[in-house]
């Protein structure tokens, strides 16, 4: 017999009890769906990182927080450590030295929260991020280090309403004046209020302190060995963009390993339901699998048509999960776009045939035993039953 004869038959068997064949495909279709949409997420924040980070920001980041501990934003390195690094710049090939304070702005309202992003204002923005476009208004300037001044993301500026002369409250004693609104660029930039450094320190209580120094190579391909040469000669943190980007990514797999433990119950419940279903259907195929037998097929044959059976309902809900995944994604994708301006979930190729590969697997372990049993019947018993 051919195998797409095989594939029929089991077909036709399937959909002699439509109404339960198609409740556990569902139940196949929503277990795959949940597993695309937890770990898409993992995917879609993956690919922001890689494809946005790779193009902005500094080459070497110095600070006094590993990166393994999280993101340094608390200003507890001295500022003097600018002094030091530049008078390595000649032997290290160190082009600008740019200390930075960060804070974090947020409530319970998500897109209410904000990056503000503290920096000399005599360098500019483009100091550290030099591919950022002015939209209205300018760009900071030295007579700006005092008075205070700020130029807004093109997310944040949509988010908090704010526009060229709107007043940026700090604190119940500080506040600045917004004097540009940023092109929009890219997820992360675009959710930054950058401002002069000495106003967001004295906002923060953090006078001579900072919470990074962002450092510009001649050549960014050295940038391993200058990382090396200041944490050795400077006792300090120094993380190139490699060392964010791994760890990103090590972080990314704890959490991709989370959503899957998440969605591996609603799994095990499909593959219950897939062999419950299939189990079923030999129970009451009985007579017809004993006429099977009594013609001249081999137990190996009925044992893979249960078996096909089995496959087929798993693939045919894997493929549906795949499916109703893709609109959960794009559903997230729009939220996450409207919020900070990035698609943080993506159906990539390999998370397609990690669905499709469980659903297959699935559906095999579930026929194993349904398999068993309808191959191992007595003619005569299964001919004999009512």
């Amino acid at each position: 017999m051919k195998a797409s004869d095989l594939w029929r038959l089991a077909w036709r068997g399937l959909t002699r009890r439509r109404v339960r064949t198609l409740l556990t495909a569902l139940g196949i279709t929503v277990a795959v769906a949940s597993m695309v949409i937890f770990l898409s997420l993992g995917e879609g924040i993956r690919k922001v990182f890689t494809s946005e980070l790779g193009g902005i920001g500094p080459d070497i980041q110095v600070s006094l927080t590993p990166l393994s501990q999280g993101m340094a934003l608390h200003p507890n390195l001295p500022q003097s450590t600018v002094t030091q690094l530049q008078a390595l710049a000649p032997e290290l090939g160190i082009e600008t030295v740019t200390p930075v304070i960060m804070a974090v702005r947020g409530g319970l309202d998500p897109t209410q929260s904000v990056v503000l992003y503290g920096l000399p204002a005599s360098g500019g923005i483009g100091a550290v991020f030099p591919s950022t476009a002015l939209a209205q208004g300018r760009l900071l300037t030295a007579a700006d280090e005092q008075t205070g001044a700020a130029v807004v993301g093109a997310k944040a500026a949509q988010n908090l309403r704010l526009s060229i002369g709107s007043t940026l409250n700090l604190n119940r004693r500080a506040s600045v004046k917004v004097v540009g609104v940023l092109a929009p660029q890219s997820g992360l930039v675009d959710n930054f209020i950058f401002m002069p450094l000495t106003p967001l320190q004295r906002s923060e209580g953090a006078e001579d302190r900072v919470s990074l120094v962002a450092v510009k190579l001649k050549d960014p391909r050295q940038a391993r060995a200058v990382a090396t040469g200041i944490s050795d000669r400077l006792n300090l943190e120094a993380a190139t963009q490699s060392d964010f980007l791994s760890f990103i990514e090590r972080a990314l797999r704890i959490s991709d390993a989370v959503r899957f433990g998440i969605s591996l119950i609603a799994l095990i419940v499909g593959g219950l339901a897939v062999a419950n279903t299939v189990m079923m259907g030999v129970y009451e195929r009985t007579r017809e699998f004993g006429t099977l037998r009594a013609i001249g097929a081999r137990p190996a044959f009925v044992r893979a048509l249960v078996l096909t059976e089995s496959l087929l309902l798993s693939l045919v809900g894997g493929v549906g999960g795949v499916l109703l995944g893709l609109v959960g994604i794009v559903v997230v994708n729009l939220y996450t776009q409207q919020l900070a301006g990035i698609d943080a979930a993506a159906l990539t190729p390999r998370l397609t045939l990690l669905a499709l590969g469980i659903s297959f697997l699935l559906g095999l372990l579930s026929g194993l035993l349904p398999a068993r049993n309808a191959s191992r019947l007595s003619i005569t018993d299964a001919l004999g039953r009512v």
